[in-house]
């Protein structure tokens, strides 16, 4: 097998840089689940002849680099969410690409503007609505906030990524005065605490517990395709998408993407490798894959992404919405949203 995936033990082996160098291969730190990215992998292998190592963090992933420091073997970073993008560019692991194939197929709005990280997928921050209990089929984030919506919304944890970039979004959009008005009803027109993961909103409604979740895209096509957990393909059955502002603005979109890392022994084959994971062969077997949105202009989403609807992307350049994450977060906790409703 070509591509393997590194242990730790086998990591800390090739600290060196001279063994972190190795002709003919390069080196993936990857926060995504291996089974995800495998069949990309293989193919730029097939295409390439190049062999790649992969070492699965799903924490810790810029501390190890760091630690590691100049003898880091990493070559290339694998993650999800423009939080942990920012983290890797402000955390000093990454370094700027400048590649005109890359900047082609990757739009402005979806790349650091300083060339340190590149989005691949993009997976819309949506409304899981009941197909039984909610008419409508379009809303705004704004209207989440409407007191017609009290006691009828789940979500997850306030402070997981994927809300606190919904958040930003909102300050980035409207200030941070409406937004903490907005949260505040926002979350009083929760059932409770927010709880659970994005499945579990789907699940919620499905019970009755509430009419409308904050979920991920990307979430219902996996729920949908479940053979080994047919529970989850009920679960999706009962609920519809709403994309948020479809008639304005457009939805919240978050990304999966890559960088360079700083110190990266193998640079020529990370670049060989990180201009295959935008080309559209690379593109259409990731959305085919994991069920998200791919970027490059002349691909299309997978038939079951596409049955949820078109998607209007909010062309709010990611790198604002990292920029106003720190006092998304804040107003989380002022507002105390994770407490649950007050009223």
């Amino acid at each position: 097998m070509k591509n393997y995936v590194f242990s730790l033990a086998m990591a800390t082996a090739v600290l060196g840089s001279t063994a972190a160098f190795a002709d003919g291969e390069v080196n993936v730190y990857s926060f995504r689940q291996p089974e995800l990215i495998q069949p990309l992998l293989d193919a730029f292998t097939a295409e390439t002849g190049v062999k790649t190592n992969v070492l699965f963090l799903d924490k810790g992933l810029v501390e190890r680099i760091e630690a590691e420091g100049t003898n880091s073997p990493a070559d290339v970073i694998l993650t999800i969410d423009i939080a942990r993008l920012t983290q890797a560019k402000d955390g000093g692991v990454t370094q700027a690409v400048e590649n005109e194939t890359i900047n082609s197929q990757i739009p402005a709005q979806y790349r650091d503007p300083e060339g340190n990280w590149f989005a691949l997928t993009t997976r819309g921050r949506v409304v899981y609505a009941s197909k039984e209990r909610v008419a409508e089929d379009t809303i705004t984030y704004e209207e989440l906030a409407d007191p017609k919506w009290k006691g009828r919304i789940c979500m997850r944890d306030a402070q997981h990524d994927y809300n606190v970039a919904l958040f930003a979004s909102m300050i980035a959009h409207h200030g941070a005065e409406y937004t903490e008005t907005w949260l505040t009803g926002l979350k009083n027109n929760l059932i409770g605490k927010p709880a659970g993961n994005d499945r579990a909103q789907a699940k919620a409604i499905h019970a009755g517990e509430c009419d409308l979740g904050l979920a991920n895209t990307y979430y219902l096509g996996l729920m949908i395709n479940n053979d080994k957990e047919p529970e989850e393909k009920d679960w999706a059955a009962s609920v519809k998408v709403l994309f948020p502002n479809a008639g304005d603005r457009g939805t919240h979109v978050n990304i999966s993407g890559m960088a360079m890392a700083k110190n990266a022994p193998n640079r020529d084959n990370a670049i060989k490798l990180m201009e295959f994971l935008a080309s559209d062969q690379a593109q259409q077997l990731y959305a085919e894959r994991v069920y998200e949105y791919p970027v490059g202009p002349n691909t299309k989403p997978s038939e079951t992404v596409a049955g949820f609807g078109a998607i209007k992307p909010d062309m709010l350049p990611l790198a604002e919405v990292a920029a106003s994450r720190k006092a998304a977060s804040e107003l989380v906790d002022k507002v105390g949203v994770n407490n649950g409703p007050s009223e």
